[in-house]
């Protein structure tokens, strides 16, 4: 009887064995689904393969197979489907001296083939409140030295690579069109690229009407702008209104329920606040060398405030800040939130601009918790902030958010 106890002991630990690896098998499989479907690009299988290797089973190795296939249905999954198979051929022991001699060979000898399946499909479950479009060829997101940097959860996007060093910025995910290094409590790295969602706004940019730009001198008011380009108090405008040139505040100054085209200048806080409810402000113009389109600060102090919050219909629905796109030169922005600094309900679009954050973003003090932003690219540095979210965008009227990233979802 020796034999046969031995050969049950050998088969019930074997068995036991066989479960054990199956599970972690089976947890490689719905890890690689899930990131192939999140992947959902040309580069999914080298992702699900990538992810399954972190989780013990690499493809080729020993007698590991793992498939990664993208079929219209599959079991579970209507359309759109992402397919994992992790395949291992185990060797027998102690089993064999009850007659179970496995299910294939391998090198003459009688092993035993585990299979483990997951399908996954791909699900909209987040947008971005930053986009970096990268269009100069440039790192979209870059974070340098951000050890209390804190994007409160939002989520994260660049059109070509992404880089954080030392803190992932408490972005909940970051993806990246390219590598992702750091970037975001998940990181997700060649995803497909975004496109601009928002370049088609500029057909309701008034013609240029402005005959003459003053700019304000090298010197800090000396000589002074003219005194229809300087502005404090409560300014009454409505609908559009065209401005041209320089703009800067002497004072801090109200305007509310307008759409306030820049035509080639610049808006300067001056040290102080500019406070607008229903308020979109648009840089247009001449791309060219002599003129900037950009929010700027230029007191020897703290800096100014911009406290807005888009207008919750109409055209400009949801849009705070908007460049034209047609615009590439004198874009940049070198210290965003901090001079002047940003208290945002709405959408901050600036898709050929660096920007680089150096201070915090806040909700306006009339507005929501909403805040997106386009750019060209991103620089966080130090303790960059992001206070305000997505979660509150529809009712501060940017109703239909497309920067949304794709999430893989285990259905099978």
């Amino acid at each position: 009887m020796l034999p046969a106890l031995i050969g049950a002991m050998g088969l019930a630990a074997e068995v036991s064995y066989w479960q054990l690896h199956h599970r972690a098998m089976q947890n490689a499989s719905d890890a690689a689904a899930i990131a192939a479907a999140t992947n959902a690009s040309s580069y999914y299988v080298n992702v699900g393969k990538g992810v399954a290797a972190q989780y013990g089973f690499p493809d080729g190795t020993a007698n590991i197979t793992v498939a990664i296939t993208n079929p219209n249905t599959a079991p579970g999954c209507a359309s759109n489907c992402y397919v994992a198979t992790v395949t291992d051929k185990v060797p027998l022991f102690l089993s064999q001296v009850v007659g179970f001699v496995g299910t294939t060979t391998v090198n003459g000898k009688n092993v035993t083939t585990l299979t483990a399946n997951a399908v996954a499909t791909v699900k909209k479950s987040y947008s971005y409140c930053i986009l970096a479009l990268a269009s100069s060829g440039q790192q979209g997101i870059r974070a340098n030295g951000t050890p209390f940097a804190n994007l409160n959860a939002c989520n994260v996007m660049s059109d070509t690579s992404a880089d954080c060093g030392g803190h992932n910025l408490n972005a909940n995910n970051g993806d990246a069109h390219a590598a992702n290094t750091g970037c975001g409590i998940n990181k997700n790295s060649y995803v497909p690229a975004v496109s601009d969602p928002y370049a088609y706004m500029a057909s309701n940019i008034p013609t240029n009407s402005c005959g003459s730009y003053p700019t304000e001198p090298v010197h800090h008011n000396d000589p002074a702008l003219p005194s229809a380009n300087q502005w404090t108090g409560t300014q009454t405008m409505s609908g559009v209104h065209v401005v041209c040139g320089d703009q800067q505040l002497t004072g801090d100054t109200t305007l509310n329920n307008t759409t306030l085209v820049i035509e080639n200048g610049n808006l300067d806080t001056n040290g102080f606040t500019l406070h607008g409810s229903g308020l979109t402000i648009i840089f247009s113009g001449t791309n060219n060398n002599n003129y900037s389109h950009i929010p700027t600060d230029t007191s020897p102090g703290p800096g100014g405030t911009l406290d807005i919050s888009a207008p919750t219909s109409g055209t400009w629905s949801g849009v705070a800040l908007y460049q034209d796109p047609s615009l590439t030169t004198n874009m940049d922005i070198s210290a965003a939130g901090n001079k002047p600094a940003w208290d945002i309900s709405g959408l901050v679009y600036l898709p050929h601009s660096s920007v680089t954050l150096s201070g915090a973003v806040n909700k306006s003090s009339t507005g929501v918790r909403c805040f997106e932003m386009v750019v060209d690219n991103m620089t966080i540095n130090g303790t960059g902030n992001i206070f305000a979210n997505n979660n509150q965008c529809p009712a501060g009227g940017l109703n239909n958010v497309p920067l949304g990233g794709n999430r893989g979802t285990l259905v099978n």
